[in-house]
């Protein structure tokens, strides 16, 4: 009984490694297009201190 347990247990894991073996995705390389980077370029803005002071809270001293 537990010889047939084993052997019944054994093929259907042996069967699950064949399916494995079929079921893998093979797939082939495939050539990507040569783009050229997409870069954002951000326009430097200039603080004076004139705009800073308007900006600032009052310390209370």
């Amino acid at each position: 009984m537990i010889t047939t347990i084993i052997i019944f247990i054994s093929a259907l894991v042996a069967l699950n490694f064949l399916l494995l073996i079929f079921s893998c995705n093979k797939t082939a390389p495939r050539k990507s297009a040569e783009r050229p980077p997409y870069i954002i370029k951000k326009e430097t803005t200039v603080i004076t201190t004139q705009q800073l002071s308007n900006h600032l809270a009052p310390t209370g001293s």
